[in-house]
């Protein structure tokens, strides 16, 4: 998105020192200066580190003006200074949400659940993408600074907003909500993700109707016909419930599935506006479930089902979800951005549906859940029943030793035979990506 710096300034109440005359304008924002494109608005964030400190970086990496807390000595770009660059950034997400009503009218989906919202979303995005332009969430960026960022990055004349919403307590999808004003709402789950910050699962659906509770009369609900604590949320919004799922009244009805040897699942959709058949290209059937969400979100913004489908098989997902990758022994399928005990069974039920002669897990912890010493007892014992041998990294609670190097865990899975299919999982903390890229020599 175009954003003219002086008009910006104005809405920001920002001192400005340097120059930003009616034509000077930036593209998009970032605030990692890693990750600076030419002509950013760098955002210089305080959090664990201290953005002002990159802000050299991203005058080199090419950012078109910085918003700062703090003058910076040294930068020659437009310098737009405010009390908190937090604040400023929240404003500006606001300001941009504003500036596409226009075009997005009442295209704008908000996304959240404890498993599935960046697939989900993923899936959204490819299927309005088949009719429409769309700005949609890069990766999980689905916090108080993600989220104005996605708002910001969108495209000029986009005609859809697909927003993943993440929180990690009371009040923070009510908050971002606030700020995206979704006409639809996805729920695509809810499980044991943060529910230590919560006080457990139900505190994790209170949190998670925030996003229904936001909807406007005249928007649209859509929720998982086969989660009981997501269906509860139908008494919670003013909104129409549309329902998507295994479950026979499915609004968007799941039948049909079937597994191929890469974990790939292929069913049957059911619904008001049209039947068909689709074939993922991405492993695990519970994709099936977030497909079908993205199939429904699809048919309330006008898209044919049958374009629908076609989308949803050739959507590529985030990194870090389930992706697949070839090895000299085998096959690499690395989900580990994330984890807690449901989209672990999934994964280690994918994994066990690859043709294979060998499957391994390395499985790093999962923070943030509650009773988590029984959870991870639990997977362990999911993963024995299954014929997978597991590789604990750097957490005793599967019970099993831990390895504690990426180097180690790496020597141990070259060592293993060909058509070898391992699986990588664990939380955030984990880091096990690491693994992927030292086993694709990346």
């Amino acid at each position: 998105m175009r954003i003219p710096l002086a008009e910006v300034a104005g809405v920001l109440h920002a001192s400005v020192v340097g120059e930003v005359g009616i034509g000077l304008v930036a593209d998009g924002v970032s605030y990692d200066s890693r990750q600076v494109a030419p002509g950013n608005l760098f955002v210089a964030i305080i959090a664990q580190r201290d953005g002002h400190d990159f802000v050299l970086d991203a005058v080199k990496a090419g950012a078109a003006a910085v918003l700062v807390s703090r003058e910076v000595s040294g930068c020659f770009l437009p310098q737009l200074v405010v009390a908190d660059t937090a604040v400023a950034l929240t404003a500006l997400g606001k300001w941009a949400r504003g500036h596409v009503q226009s075009t997005v009218e009442n295209r704008v989906i908000g996304i959240t659940g404890s498993v599935g919202k960046t697939s989900t979303k993923d899936f959204i995005a490819s299927v309005l993408g088949a009719q429409f332009v769309v700005g949609a969430s890069d990766k999980s960026l689905n916090n108080d600074q993600g989220v104005p960022v996605t708002l910001l990055n969108a495209p000029d004349m986009v005609q859809a907003l697909v927003v993943e919403m993440g929180m990690r307590g009371f009040g923070e999808i009510a908050r971002l909500a606030a700020l995206v004003q979704p006409h639809i709402g996805v729920i695509t789950a809810v499980g044991e993700s943060h529910s230590e910050r919560v006080g457990g699962v139900e505190g994790v659906a209170r949190a998670k109707a925030e996003l229904v509770e936001s909807l406007p009369a005249g928007g649209f609900a859509v929720l998982n016909a086969d989660d009981v604590r997501v269906m509860a949320m139908r008494s919670k919004t003013r909104s129409t419930a549309f329902t998507y799922g295994f479950a026979t009244d499915a609004d968007v009805h799941i039948s049909d599935l079937a597994v191929n040897g890469h974990g790939c699942a292929s069913f049957r959709i059911t619904s008001q506006w049209g039947d068909g058949h689709c074939n993922l290209a991405v492993p695990g059937k519970h994709m099936a479930s977030n497909a079908a969400a993205a199939v429904l979100v699809g048919a309330l913004c006008g898209v044919s089902i049958a374009d629908a489908l076609r989308a949803v098989e050739l959507t590529e997902m985030s990194p870090m979800r389930m992706q697949v990758h070839a090895l000299v022994n085998g096959v690499l399928l690395d989900d580990s951005y994330n984890a807690s005990p449901t989209s672990m069974s999934a994964a280690l039920q994918t994994l066990s549906s690859m043709a294979a002669d060998h499957r391994v897990a390395v499985l790093g912890v999962m923070a943030e859940i509650s009773d988590a010493e029984a959870q991870h007892k639990n997977i362990a014992q999911l993963a024995q029943d299954l014929g997978i041998e597991v590789i604990a990294f750097r957490t005793e609670l599967y019970g099993l030793p831990s390895y504690e190097t990426y180097i180690e865990v790496c020597e141990l899975l070259r060592k293993r035979s060909a058509n070898t299919a391992i699986l990588l999982k664990g939380s955030r903390v984990a880091g096990l990506e690491a693994v992927s890229e030292l086993l694709l020599g990346n």
